[in-house]
């Protein structure tokens, strides 16, 4: 059984809808497919919540009455059937007023997740509507009878295989299961969602322990490309990754995937397929736990970042330095991306400034301090142990007309990074692509 995961894109429209049910029936095989909500919604849903929790309820009306009206629009795009019409919009108008019944009590966080779900529950009910119209026999999975997390906000693996496989032998013989992705419960029941990853997330921890033999994302993108194609001309879909370099990637700035939400299936040893549903046909990019030996494989940059180096001659020698200066990030719940150490200094990049003017303050105690905002960190992912001799160089190379504030090499078997400001990225990344992938 493959796990096929479609985001709202893919799901944005009765057309769209149409397409995912011929792309989840075609192989004839049982699927386990997640859907997340029709695209916008999910907006319009924090609009409600805003709403409420400004005790506006007139505001938070009129953005449901408009939202209804699109859904019912689509119902009638979507069936044939009268019977799956009715059956669709009785569901439907259950589902608004169970959101106007929000506006006339308190609203909390616990109501905001509430309402926030409801575009996932939307989506896949009428898609396993159409599907049954369809003639396919196709189950709905509520993701809240399985999908749990823990106390520490993380998901409840035991708690999701036992239930989930009650889920799967309560209802045998099914060609499609759908659920909801993204939505979950809590460790104490409330309803509440997947912190990260959102809907990948679910999918690979559904592939994980069913086991699936491949968790497919499909969206509007045909697989990780080497390099970014919105400043980068003639990139091209990686064929393949490994786990490790994948995640390098997603945290660097690849958004189509989110680092998280393949650990599941990394532990797991399920193989991760990124799919285009506008091109199905398409190989996409297939990640798994194989390293493709000697080669470097793509390049990503993450905006938005903020280098810091503290000098002191206090370091020299001294032990203990960087424990300290470490603590005033912890304090202020600050990650720090990148680091490169000398003698008597230490530079470290953020993307959170929330804290920055306290944490400079706080290491002015230890030394003097500079600060360099506007930056950007570019990442190379291939095969870079060290033991390759020369491929830090050609990275390197391609640099040599960029200025570079940090490099950080080592750390990581997979990536080799360059701190540059903003303003030469587009330069960067050209310059290494036309190096890197002739």
């Amino acid at each position: 059984m493959n796990v096929m995961k479609f985001g709202g894109t893919s799901v944005g429209s009765p057309e769209r809808m149409k397409s995912v049910a011929q792309l989840i029936t075609r192989s004839g095989e049982p699927t386990f497919v997640v859907l997340s909500a029709m695209s916008g919604t999910t907006n319009s849903l924090v609009e409600i919540s805003n709403y409420l929790y400004k005790k506006n309820p007139e505001g938070a009306n009129e953005v449901i009455n408009n939202l209804e009206t699109k859904y019912m629009d689509h119902v009638e795009k979507l069936y044939q059937d009268d019977g799956y019409k009715k059956k669709t919009r009785d569901f439907l108008r259950d589902r608004f007023s169970y959101m106007r019944s929000f506006t006339k009590g308190i609203f909390t966080s616990f109501e905001e997740k509430i309402i926030v779900s409801q575009g996932e529950i939307m989506s896949t009910n009428m898609v396993n509507n159409y599907l049954q119209e369809q003639g396919i026999k196709s189950v709905l999975v509520d993701a809240l009878s399985f999908m749990r997390t823990n106390k520490n906000s993380e998901p409840d693996l035991p708690y999701i295989k036992e239930h989930l496989h009650e889920v799967m032998e309560k209802n045998p013989g099914y060609q499609i299961y759908i659920t909801q992705g993204f939505i979950c419960r809590n460790a104490y029941g409330e309803v509440d969602n997947l912190l990260r990853g959102g809907s990948d997330y679910t999918a690979s921890l559904i592939g994980a322990v069913l086991p699936a033999d491949e968790i497919q994302i499909w969206t509007d993108i045909d697989g990780m490309h080497n390099n970014d194609p919105r400043f980068v001309d003639h990139t091209a879909a990686v064929h393949q990754l490994n786990f490790e370099e994948a995640a390098e990637l997603a945290y660097f700035g690849a958004k189509i995937l989110h680092p998280t939400c393949v650990q599941p299936a990394k532990y797991a040893g399920i193989p991760v397929r990124l799919k285009n549903t506008m091109e199905p046909d398409a190989e996409g990019t297939i990640i798994n736990n194989e390293l493709g030996r000697g080669t470097i494989k793509a390049v990503a940059a993450k905006d938005n970042i903020t280098a810091i180096k503290i000098k002191s001659s206090r370091m020299l020698l001294a032990t203990g330095f960087l424990r300290k200066v470490f603590e005033i990030f912890e304090s202020y719940q600050t990650p720090i991306d990148m680091i490169t150490t000398s003698e008597v200094g230490v530079s470290m990049s953020i993307d959170n400034n929330a804290h920055l003017n306290e944490i400079v303050d706080e290491l002015k105690k230890y030394g003097t301090v500079t600060v360099d905002a506007d930056m950007c960190i570019i990442c190379v992912v291939g095969d870079l142990d060290w033991h390759n001799v020369g491929f830090e160089t050609i990275a390197t190379d391609a640099m040599k007309n960029i200025p570079v504030r940090m490099v950080s090499y080592g750390g990581s078997n997979y990536n080799i990074s360059f701190l540059i400001k903003e303003e030469d990225k587009k330069r960067a990344l050209q310059s290494l692509s036309d190096t890197l992938f002739k």
